[in-house]
Formats: C-alpha cells, structure tokens, sequence
C-alpha cells in the first residue's frame, strides 16, 4: 500500500440516487463516529447499525443516515470500515465528502483501492479481486454465475492445488541438495517424475478445453452472411426486437458490417448484419463485402441466410466447413409451395420469414443450443483471464524442462519458476514456503 491513511469514497453511483453508499477503510475509520455524529466510537458495537444525523464541522446537518462499523480484520478490508448509508441526493453526497476531507488522515480512496487492500490483507487472492471486477461489469446472468463462482475461490481451489502440489516435489528436491552426499532413491526419481507430468498433463488439458473465456467476457460472435437483398438486415431486426440496420429493396444497401449486443438466454452474443456477398465493381462495396468474408472466417457461429424464392442452399457451398458451427436460414417461406418448404426442410435448413418475423425463435434456439454445448464442454474453472493462461503456459514450459537426470540444482529451478508461474496469477509468491515444507517432511535441524 502507498500509505496508512484511512480512505474513503461513494460506493453508489454518483448522480441522483434514493440511497449513497460511502464507505471508509483505515485504522481511524471510528473517527467518523467521533468527528462527525454525536456517538462516541468507544461506544460502537462492531456489525451493528446506528441510525445518526451526520453533521459537518460547523455542526451543520448533513442528513440522517444509517452507519455501521466493522472493525478489523472482520470487514472487507480487513481493516476497520465504517460504511455511511445516506439519501441520495448530490447536495448530501458533497456535503459528506466534504466532511469527510476535513477529518485528520483521511484521503479519497484511489481506483480499486478498497479491493487492492483486501488482497493485501489476505481477505482475497488476485483471482477473487478479478472475479469481483467482472461480476460489476456483468450484464447477463452466465456472467454473472462465472465471476460469482471465481469470486468463491473455484479457480484459486485449483491453480492453488497445483501450486501446493509443485512445492512439495520442490521440497524433496532442495532436501537433496542440501544433502548432496545421499543419492536419490530410483522410487522417489520415479514418484517425483511421475507426480510432475501429471501436473503438467492436467494444466495442458486445462488450457486446451478453456476456449472461451473471452467470449464470456467481450461475447460470442454470429455473423449473418448471404447475398444481397437475401433479408439479412430484416433478420437482425427481429432478433434485437428493434430497428438496428436499414431495411431497403435496394441491392447493396448494406455496406457497413453492423453488430448489435443481445443477451441471449444469459450469453453475450454479438449478431453482425454483412454486406450482400456479390462480385461488385463498387470500390466501398467490395470492401464492405471484404470485410463481411472476414466475419464469416473469425465468426464463432455463422447465419448463411438466401431468399428461398430466388436460390437455393448451394450458393454457399464454398463456406460449408467441418466445424458444423452454422446453420443454413431459408427467408421468405411465405413465398414458397408446400412441397418446396419440405424439400428445404429435407436438405437442414431452417424456414423463416424475416419481414413477418416468423420462426425466428428457431435461429436463436439452435444458436443458444451451439453456445450451450460449448460452455458445458468446457471446464468447471473457466480462465477467465489472458494473463492466467499466458501464466499457466509459462509454468507448463518449465515443467516441460524438468528432468532429474540433469543437475539437481537446474531440475529445482524448473519447478521453483514454475511455482512462481502460476503464484502470478493468485499472488502467493511466498519465498518460506519451501523451508516450512523441508521443516515440516524432513524434521531438519530438529
């Protein structure tokens, strides 16, 4: 921490309100009792909530409020907090920041200040203090479940397992070197060897199925793709249930990707309306038709959408792949014969009338559906993080390298950075660590 001042700050947000939150995390925290309402903090019972008039250092009335303290290390923090309850208005909430300045050792609290001294107290891993993050930036409810299940330790549990596991292999080794004259038996050679690949193999399985932290984060990307007038646009509108592209008989009328946020049954999912796919001769056209290609190749999910009246599922045959991540979208089905709807049916695709916005509920089924079976293929723990896999790829290239047919002292290395790889990602990087494990198996010095 840059200082021991006590800091305070909104928790609500700011603007008009019907309640503020303010909260003060600092050993003088109390103070707020004393300097500003007339209860003596000698005086206040820990968890309990008191309903004062908070004054000002002129003894001016700021409002009536409801406070509670918790003292240390039981509090957010873990150090003492007192949070002030108030009326939302801004005249209350400048007026409590103003008093609140005035008060000996007190400073606004910095971005995330609150949180970094939870991590720095042990109320909190870096993991939860992220997952605490994404939980205030999540808008639907798998969001909301994954940082709520990060905030419960479900990726600490694990990384801290492989770390704890990696020390004591480290503790076997740096016993060895300290006893360079006893050769290493051939069954703790093998079990040391053994216990390593496997951690190695579980954290390479563990980044190969995590494949969509990212899209959890930022959304998952369907691209609509198809030939110009083919009702692309109608399509996107009914999805988002509002006018998001223009709608127009007009060829080419869409030269623009356009891309509309829809929480789809608790996924982010972003839908982007393509340029028509067509030879043009319109500089701004092929690049709107350029970048609607590269859609189709970085899209997790891809809406090949054609006026059944006009074409057939065959025009995309060049964009069919293996993946089997699209489905084929037959519009205006008002406009074809009952045997040419089966014969459409027949082939897999999905009949729809984008302009009445009839069927639509089928597209958004089979997208939920692809969404679904791949967040459940995936880990219970979801790497939620770029820096935890770049952490976690780190300290599988050092269990990679390590071998004991080489020197100890390099064999020891490999697992001591790789310890430290994934110590990254949580924020135990504890230097004693090995020297209570050595303490503890081997009875050293005792």
């Amino acid at each position: 921490m840059t200082d021991n001042k006590t800091i305070y700050a909104l928790s609500t947000a700011s603007g008009k309100s019907g309640v503020a939150v303010f909260r003060i995390s600092g050993e003088s925290a109390f103070d707020v009792f004393d300097k500003l309402t007339s209860k003596p903090s000698a005086q206040v019972e820990s968890r309990k909530m008191y309903l004062l008039s908070l004054h000002n250092n002129c003894g001016e009335i700021l409002d009536n409020c409801l406070i509670v303290g918790f003292k240390a290390p039981h509090s957010f923090t873990g150090e003492n907090v007192v949070e002030i309850n108030c009326h939302g208005s801004k005249a209350v909430i400048r007026g409590i920041l103003d008093a609140l300045s005035c008060i000996k050792d007190f400073r606004l609290a910095t971005a995330g200040e609150f949180s970094k001294r939870a991590f720095y107290n042990g109320k909190m891993d870096l993991t939860a203090a992220e997952g605490l993050a994404d939980l205030i930036e999540a808008e639907t409810s798998l969001q909301r479940k994954v940082a709520l299940q990060q905030m419960g330790g479900a990726l600490l549990s694990l990384y801290e397992s492989w770390r704890n596991r990696l020390v004591d292999v480290l503790a076997y080794v740096e016993a060895y070197i300290d006893f360079p004259d006893e050769n290493i038996p051939k069954n703790t050679v093998f079990k040391l060897s053994n216990d390593v690949l496997t951690i190695g193999n579980e954290i390479k399985n563990h980044l190969q199925v995590n494949k969509i932290e990212e899209r959890l984060r930022d959304g998952f990307r369907v691209a609509i793709a198809g030939p110009v007038n083919a009702g692309k646009s109608s399509l996107i509108n009914a999805i988002a249930k509002r006018n998001v592209a223009i709608v127009s008989d007009v060829a080419g009328t869409t030269r623009d990707v356009i891309e509309t946020y829809i929480d789809l049954n608790g996924f982010p999912v972003i839908f982007a309306d393509t340029a028509g796919l067509r030879e043009t001769t319109d500089s701004v056209e092929k690049i709107g038709v350029s970048l609607a290609k590269e859609k189709i190749t970085t899209a997790d999910f891809k809406l090949f959408m054609f006026d059944a009246s006009v074409d057939s599922p065959d025009i995309f045959n060049d964009y069919f792949s293996a993946e089997n991540n699209y489905i084929v979208v037959a519009n205006k089905s008002d406009k074809l014969t009952p045997e040419q709807k089966q014969n459409l049916q027949n082939s897999g695709c999905i009949l729809i009338s984008a302009k009445n916005s009839e069927n639509i509920s089928a597209i958004t089924d089979k997208i939920y559906s692809y969404f679904s079976e791949m967040y459940n293929s995936s880990s219970t723990q979801i790497i939620t993080r770029q820096r935890y896999r770049e952490a976690l790829q780190e300290c599988l290239e050092n269990l990679l390298r390590f071998n004991l047919d080489k020197e100890i002292e390099l064999a020891a290395e490999d697992i001591r950075l790789a310890c430290r790889a994934i110590g990254k990602i949580t924020g135990r990087v504890e230097v004693d660590e090995v020297l209570n494990k050595i303490f503890s198996s081997f009875c050293i010095g005792k």
